[in-house]
């Protein structure tokens, strides 16, 4: 089941996130992040358990994006990422957004969900807000995905 994200989520949010960064797949996310980025998140559910979570974060009119995509290792392969990445997809519609991007290290999984690789520099200079925060700021190796949504 996909749901927002609650108030009571935000340990099970920060120890997936922070799994996940801890082996260099994202950055990192602290409890005050995670309260006040909250709204921005949506968590796949299984039998009770926090399985998933994917956030979208409005960037500008015209741009969001996608966030903190993590799976709970051993519930990877099952469609989970998938959902979620679409669950934020129709969010972004509804709320009429034209465009909605993410930085990868698996452009494979996103290309199957019709996004298609931009050049870094495409994207707007808000977007490197966060890359101050990273450790591989200097030698970043993730890749610039947009989907065009239609209106």
């Amino acid at each position: 089941m996909i749901r927002n994200a609650r108030l009571d989520d935000v340990a099970d949010l920060r120890e997936l996130i922070n799994s996940h960064a801890e082996r260099g797949r994202m950055l990192f996310r602290s409890v005050a992040d995670l309260y006040e980025s909250l709204r921005d998140f949506k968590i796949y559910e299984l039998d009770g358990r926090t399985v998933g979570c994917c956030g979208l974060q409005i960037i500008w009119a015209d741009l969001a994006e996608v966030k903190s995509l993590a799976v709970r290792d051993g519930f990877q392969g099952r469609g989970i990422g998938s959902a979620l990445v679409r669950a934020v997809i129709e969010e972004a519609r509804q709320l009429h957004l034209p465009r909605i991007f993410t930085l990868t290290l698996e452009p494979e999984f996103f290309q199957k969900l019709r996004f298609i690789q931009v050049p870094m520099d495409s994207l707007p200079l808000k977007v490197w807000s966060d890359c101050v925060h990273c450790p591989k700021q200097d030698n970043c190796d993730e890749i610039a995905m947009m989907l065009k949504l239609k209106p």
